[in-house]
């Protein structure tokens, strides 16, 4: 996958760019992982999903991690597991580049239809999920582990894609 978006660092302008995420690129998207989420991924997620042939990219700027997506087709949907935009680079836009070429990418594979979960207290990725065209479809009792044993709910929602 192969998708470019410019980069303001001071007064000059870097080209983003889109690459595999591989197995060899996991102790960078796990350093992200770790300073994003308080219950971020493991590298052993990270393999299963790589080895399970999951859509998985990473995009990169000046030799930078910005963010980054794993994703898994179905029949006729894909499902986003993983969207991670590095702390440093957040409410810069990034977020929006990588649905986009999630959105791109699930069209091309023939999918009618993106879904995804999302931690209820994340008002922030909601706002952006639906800001983005995402609708709010269901949740998920007890889905995500939360700090001291707890459980927290997630919000099911989806895209319908156009082709």
């Amino acid at each position: 996958m192969s998708s470019y978006a410019s980069l303001p660092m001071a007064d000059v302008t870097h080209e983003a760019a889109f690459e595999p995420l591989l197995a060899d690129s996991l102790d960078r998207v796990l350093h992200v992982e770790q300073r994003a989420y308080s219950h971020p991924w493991s590298r052993a997620n990270f393999i299963d999903a790589l080895h399970s042939g999951y859509q998985a990219q990473m995009l990169t700027a000046n030799g930078q991690l910005l963010g980054y997506f794993v994703a898994m087709k179905g029949v006729d949907e894909v499902h986003l597991l993983n969207i991670t935009v590095a702390p440093e680079f957040q409410r810069q836009g990034w977020a929006r580049v990588l649905l986009d070429a999630l959105a791109i990418w699930s069209r091309g594979q023939g999918a009618q239809w993106l879904w995804l979960e999302v931690r209820v207290s994340n008002q922030r990725a909601l706002q952006i999920y639906e800001n983005h065209g995402y609708r709010r479809v269901g949740q998920r009792k007890g889905y995500y582990p939360a700090h001291n044993g707890q459980r927290e709910d997630a919000v099911v929602m989806s895209l319908a894609l156009e082709h």
